[in-house]
């Protein structure tokens, strides 16, 4: 890549950048943003000091945000926001300390050292190329400057990742001291119980294995009852009882309609009432007995007994009294615990299936896309794309900046995916289903944004010399992995820059917000968009960032100083996210 195609991405997404996040300090002071801006301290009734005069204050950029986000410590973060936040910021933290230090041995040593040894020569000695390894000759004894360096930044993160573990696992150990005698912490949860013949039940066998087995320790059961009717009826009595108060609400108001309002009510009162005494029935002795399913929840008298109970195999038989460790409640997916454990295999096959389809679907355009960022190979494929150099500075656009936002643009629909055949799975928690989700979002990145755009964007090229001279082959991958430098750095900028700067808009949200409150919601009282963070959507792409850096801390040092920013960026963020 030409300088002026990364000059020309890196103006585009800083400008973009600043747009955004100076619209952001702007609308963030507006007293109407508030529910989504200010979700917690709403939330928690505490008072919000927003002006609410017409001044021109109000509509001038600030970073006032930055500002209160870089003072918020770890203590704040751990006791607010909880263990879990604490490592989500730590792995940004990781990355600003990393790549600095990387930067400043990469700028200062390598960068300077890779630019001198080229071929003044070579027509690509004024491109980004003309600052990566590819630059130094074969042979040279320079490459033991950059084998010091490697060995120099692996020890340090070595030495950060050990750090790291330290530090959290002592506060996971806190952790665990400070949440003693919670419910889960004694609570087994128990699945394909057989069932009982004579009593036509599962309930008994349950409550008659662990008395016999874990007499000492054993408590109570509760069995867990298949009410997909149920919340079906709850769901729909909540609907009714909302319109009644709604109707009530406008006949109150508006005399002219209150004759007709009243009958609508008497007859949603009926429909209510019915809804009611269906429910009742439902919930009767002879109705929960036919709902029952295998699995319980077994209550303890003492840790170390759920604990035994929990990793202990219950039968001869591993496919019956299949134990494992309760997760609280408000983890439960309830609706996944109806599925048959041994289903389960089923399930991780199909999502596995759907996984690699998805994987093999987009190698299309990946490969594009590389297609477009080499404009060599573009007018290969494509000769009207020579009509792009007749207009001054469009094919620095097109082969600089347009490449990474096409290729973000199709990722970013890739975590809503693999959430969803998450779900498929069966996982019984949604940390699990969270977990499962991220690495395949990981390895979906890992396996397309990087090694298939290593291999469509140079390694192809060379595939026919590297079966005549198999020898040749490393070095042919060597010069791959150097020649996509270029590529990897547009991507780091526009994923970081333009995705952490939207993330922080929130322009979803605002628009939905912006329309139901001038629409079906105006003049009622607006709540807090109170909205968990998706780990799955934006730790995949943070390893990912954290692997391209690795991989390119010797190879490009050009890389690193991006990197620092983005880590940067996403530190200041998310902690004002959170």
């Amino acid at each position: 890549m030409k300088a002026e195609n990364l000059l020309a991405s890196a103006s585009i997404n800083i400008g973009v950048a600043m747009f955004i996040l100076s619209l952001f300090s702007i609308l963030k002071k507006q007293p109407s943003n508030a529910p989504i801006y200010y979700p917690r301290p709403i939330s928690l009734n505490h008072h919000i000091f927003l002006d609410e005069r017409f001044t021109f204050s109000r509509f001038l950029p600030s970073l006032e945000w930055v500002r209160r986000a870089s003072r918020v410590s770890e203590g704040q973060i751990l006791q607010q926001c909880g263990l879990d936040v604490l490592v989500f910021i730590r792995l940004f933290k990781f990355g600003i300390n990393f790549f600095t230090v990387s930067c400043v041995v990469g700028v200062l040593v390598l960068l300077p050292l890779n630019y001198i040894d080229g071929d003044r020569l070579s027509s690509q000695f004024h491109s980004v190329n003309s600052f990566t390894i590819s630059n130094i000759k074969g042979g040279s004894n320079r490459l033991w400057v950059h084998l010091s360096c490697l060995y120099f930044i692996s020890c340090y993160g070595l030495y950060l990742l050990y750090k790291e573990y330290k530090d959290i696992w002592l506060k996971r150990i806190q952790q665990l001291h400070n949440l003693r005698h919670r419910p889960d912490q004694f609570t087994v949860l128990v699945r394909e119980i057989p069932f009982c013949n004579e009593h036509k039940a599962y309930g008994c066998c349950v409550d008659h294995f662990f008395s016999k087995h874990y007499p000492s320790s054993y408590q109570s059961y509760q069995i867990l009852y298949d009410c997909e009717e149920l919340e079906k009826l709850l769901i729909h009595g909540k609907s009714i009882r909302e319109t009644i108060e709604k109707l009530t609400q406008q006949s109150l108001t508006n005399r002219y309609t209150r004759r007709s309002d009243s009958s609508k009510i008497e007859i949603l009162k009926e429909m209510l009432q019915d809804v009611c005494r269906k429910i009742r029935h439902i919930r009767g002795e002879a109705m929960l007995s036919e709902k029952e399913l295998p699995v319980a929840f077994v209550t303890f008298r003492s840790r170390l007994g759920a604990a035994l109970a929990a990793q202990s195999q219950q039968h001869s038989n591993p496919l019956v009294w299949i134990t494992g460790i309760a997760p609280e409640p408000r983890d439960v997916l309830w609706s996944n615990l109806a599925i048959p454990y041994r289903h389960l295999p089923l399930h991780e096959i199909v999502v596995f299936l759907l996984a690699s389809l998805l994987t093999i679907f987009f190698a299309i355009p990946v490969t594009a896309i590389q297609g477009i960022a080499k404009f060599e190979k573009l007018r290969k494929w494509f000769p009207p794309a020579m009509a792009v150099q007749l207009i001054p500075g469009l094919r620095s656009i097109v082969t600089g900046y347009l490449p990474s936002v096409i290729l973000n643009f199709f990722i970013y629909i890739v975590p809503f995916c693999m959430i969803a055949m998450a779900q498929m799975a069966g996982y019984i928690s949604r940390s699990k289903k969270d977990i499962k989700a991220c690495n395949m979002v990981f390895y979906f990145l890992v396996g397309n944004a990087f090694f298939l755009s290593l291999l469509s964007g140079s390694l192809l090229d060379q595939i026919g010399e590297s079966f005549t001279h198999p020898k040749d082959f490393p070095g042919h991958l060597a010069s791959a992995v150097s020649a996509q430098a270029d590529f990897f750095m547009t991507y780091i900028l526009t994923n970081g820059l333009f995705g952490f700067s939207l993330e922080i808009l929130q322009p979803g949200l605002f628009m939905w917000n912006y329309i139901k409150s001038h629409t079906w919601h105006r003049g009622k009282r607006k709540t807090a968009y109170l909205n968990s963070i998706p780990y799955y959507r934006i730790i995949p792409f943070v390893a990912l960032s954290i692997l391209i850096g690795m991989v390119y801390a010797i190879i490009s040092p050009l890389l690193l100083p991006f990197l620092v920013g983005y880590f940067l960026l996403g530190y200041v963020v998310f902690i004002n996210q959170f």
